[in-house]
C-alpha cells in the first residue's frame, strides 16, 4: 500500500539512539489523537453499563483500541509521508526525518493491527474486535488512500473512522449495539468537520502547497465558517437527541445545553469575523471542539452515576 508518487528522496534512513528510536514509534501513532480515543471510549463504557464498568474490562478495551488507532495512524504516515514532507506542520515526523524506515514503520503498523484485534478478541468479544478492524480500514483504505487526495469532502467521510470508538466501547460491554451507541457515533461524525477545517484555515498554505484538497484550504473564510455553524448545530441537535433515547438525567441535559452553547458561540464568532473581513482566529473553534466532546463525554460518564 503506498502511492506512486512516493519519492526515495523523502525516505532518509538516519542513525538515532535506542530511546529516541522508541520515540519515533510512539510518534508514529499519533498520541493526541490517542488521547480523544480515550475521552470517547470510556465514557459510553459507563453508560452501556449503567454505573460503574469492569474496570480490567476498561483497561482491555483501551489497550486494544490504543493499539488499532496507532495502527491506524502509522499506515497513515506511511501513505502519506510523500505529503508530510512538504508540510511545515509535518516535516518533522519520523518517515520525513529518517528516524524510522519505511520498512520500519510498515511491519509497525501490521504489527498493531494484528495485535489490536487478537488482543480485542480475546479480552473483549468478537464484535469489538471487528469493529476495530473496520475502523483500520476505514481510516487507511477509504480516508487516507482513496478520499483525502481526491476531495474537499474528504474529512467529513473520512471522519467516520474516529466515530468507531463509541462502538467499540458499548459492544465491549454489551457485547451487542442499539440506538444510543449509534447516536453517539452519528456525534462524533458531525462534529469531526467543524473540529478539523479550522485546522485546514489554519494550515491551508500547508495543504495548497501539497495539492491536498481540505475545504479550509480551497474556500474563503466565510465559506468554511458556514459550514462549521451548519456541522456544529446539528452535533448539538445529535448530542440532545440522545437524552429520550438514551434516558439521560439532568447532569448531561445541562452539560449538552451549556457546553454546546459555548460550542455554537466560537462558532459563530468564526463565521462573524470572516463576513466582517476581520482577521479569524480558527484555532479557537479547534480548541473549543476538543473541549467541548471533552466536557460532554465526561457528563456521559457521570450522568449514570448520579440518581438524577
Amino acid at each position: 500500500m503506498v502511492h506512486a508518487n512516493v519519492s526515495a528522496s523523502i525516505d532518509p534512513v538516519v542513525r538515532v539512539s535506542a530511546g529516541r528510536k522508541v520515540r519515533a514509534y510512539v510518534t508514529l501513532t499519533k498520541p493526541r489523537v490517542l488521547e480523544l480515543l480515550l475521552v470517547t471510549t470510556i465514557p459510553v463504557m459507563f453508560l452501556a453499563q449503567g454505573g460503574m464498568p469492569d474496570l480490567w474490562l476498561v483497561l482491555a478495551t483501551v489497550i486494544g483500541g490504543a493499539m488499532s488507532a496507532g495502527s491506524a495512524a502509522t499506515f497513515n504516515m506511511y501513505l502519506d509521508r510523500d505529503i508530510d514532507a512538504q508540510m511545515h506542520r509535518t516535516q518533522k515526523r519520523p518517515l520525513v526525518t529518517g528516524e524510522v524506515s519505511p520498512r520500519g514503520a510498515l511491519i509497525f503498523a501490521w504489527a498493531l493491527a494484528a495485535a489490536s484485534t487478537i488482543w480485542l478478541w480475546m479480552t473483549t468479544n468478537w464484535l469489538a474486535a471487528t469493529l476495530s478492524v473496520v475502523a483500520i480500514f476505514f481510516y487507511v483504505v477509504i480516508y487516507t488512500m482513496i478520499l483525502k487526495r481526491r476531495t474537499e469532502q474528504n474529512i467529513v467521510w473520512g471522519g467516520i473512522a474516529g466515530c468507531f470508538p463509541v462502538l467499540i466501547g458499548w459492544s465491549a460491554v454489551t457485547g451487542s449495539l442499539s440506538w444510543t451507541p449509534f447516536i453517539l457515533f452519528v456525534l462524533v461524525f458531525l462534529w469531526t468537520p467543524p473540529h478539523y477545517w479550522p485546522l485546514s484555515m489554519k494550515y491551508k498554505g500547508d495543504y495548497a502547497e501539497a495539492d491536498v484538497p481540505m475545504l479550509g484550504a480551497t474556500r474563503d473564510g466565510i465559506q468554511v465558517g458556514l459550514q462549521v455553524i451548519l456541522y456544529a448545530w446539528a452535533t448539538i441537535a445529535c448530542s440532545l437527541l440522545l437524552v429520550p433515547v438514551a434516558s439521560m438525567g439532568l447532569a448531561y441535559t445541562v452539560s449538552a445545553l451549556v457546553f454546546g452553547g459555548w460550542f455554537l458561540y466560537e462558532s459563530h464568532l468564526l463565521y462573524n469575523s470572516a463576513v466582517r473581513g476581520e482577521q479569524v482566529n480558527p484555532m479557537r473553534v479547534f480548541h473549543a471542539s476538543i473541549t467541548y466532546l471533552t466536557l460532554l463525554f465526561v457528563a456521559i460518564a457521570v450522568d449514570p452515576l448520579l440518581p438524577f
